[in-house]
């Protein structure tokens, strides 16, 4: 068993966005073209605690050098009080041989990575008429980090930021956190939710929100919506969209705001296309500059195979992680009758 830890798996993807996202379409081609399996994720929850869960993510990547494995990843939003991450994940990675864990990896690097790169994906391939070059974060935590990293990655011409969280302390500390890292970034905070929708036509949601609390009324016309928190949006903002999606049976359950929608409308006919179809056809795509276009991305585990695979195969040539040789029980000498 190859471990590979925090330190190590940011060694690999650090400065490394365009491997990234080029993975992450990998992924995206590859599922669209029926050539990954993706179970339902399970979601692990608490009696009398609903704000804490834990998800597996088991998938498999069917590309030249098959992958398969799963990712375990726990979400507690109280975590943030106590100065730890609301998220932890492990991921493992299995022989396609003999089926035996291979590799352990830390995943909330990982997690917050291929999500980043999905949104940053999404927002260069649901192309506008005009450059973008302001975004709107709404959720002032580690994955809207990554996301406007990522942004900036893909999108040459963005130049200015507005930010806001529930929390104006956390908000005014991200802020500061962005001017530090980008000092040529125009950072503001807007002092409500519907100043930072309106402010921009690229608008990243990514909050810890249990159920919906926005509408989608103060966005410009052709505003593109990266819906990454997945309930923050009313269904009735949901039905009066462009939808795009990562797969509809997978985002279309667990109450998210799509869920929501299909109940109200009894169909899924809201769903235009997904990202897979989109990458896969090869033909720009142009976002219609008369309605708001939300991009609601469940989270398939294949990016997370994705990225785990990427790190491995990037890691072991450095001669990084830790070999545990005696993690598994050794070969026995009992034949097979």
């Amino acid at each position: 068993m190859l471990i590979l830890g925090a330190g190590e798996v940011h060694r690999v993807l650090d400065d490394a966005e365009g491997e990234v996202v080029a993975a992450v379409r990998r992924a995206y081609l590859l599922h669209e073209r029926g050539r990954t399996a993706l179970p339902h994720s399970v979601f692990l929850r608490f009696p009398d605690d609903p704000r804490n869960r834990i998800i597996g993510l088991p998938a498999y990547l069917g590309e030249d050098e098959p992958v398969a494995g799963i990712k375990w990843i726990a979400s507690f939003p109280g975590n943030t009080a106590r100065r730890l991450e609301r998220a932890s994940a492990a991921v493992i990675l299995n022989s396609m041989a003999t089926g035996q864990p291979e590799v352990l990896l830390e995943g909330s690097v990982i997690s917050a990575r291929r999500t980043a790169a999905s949104a940053a994906l999404a927002a260069a391939t649901l192309g506008s008429s005009v450059p973008e070059t302001g975004v709107s974060l709404i959720g002032c935590g580690v994955i809207g980090f990554e996301i406007l990293a990522y942004l900036r990655a893909v999108l040459p011409d963005l130049d200015t930021v507005t930010v806001f969280d529930l929390d104006s302390a956390r908000a005014e500390a991200f802020a500061a956190r962005c001017r530090a890292r980008w000092p040529e970034l125009k950072t503001e905070a807007a002092d409500s939710a519907e100043e930072a929708l309106a402010a921009h036509r690229l608008v990243c949601l990514a909050t810890t929100a249990a159920a919906p609390h926005l509408t989608t009324d103060a966005c410009r016309p052709g505003t593109l919506v990266l819906h990454v928190s997945l309930r923050d949006l009313t269904p009735e903002s949901i039905l009066t969209a462009v939808n795009v999606v990562d797969d509809a049976d997978h985002v279309c359950r667990e109450s998210t705001s799509l869920h929501l929608a299909e109940q109200l409308r009894g169909d899924r006919d809201f769903i235009v296309t997904s990202i897979g179809a989109v990458l896969d056809a090869g033909k720009p795509f142009r976002r219609a500059e008369d309605r708001v276009t939300v991009f609601s991305p469940f989270g398939l585990g294949t990016l997370d195979l994705a990225l785990a695979d990427l790190v491995r195969r990037r890691a072991e040539p450095l001669g990084l992680g830790t070999r545990a040789p005696d993690f598994l029980p050794p070969p026995t000498d009992t034949a097979v009758g």
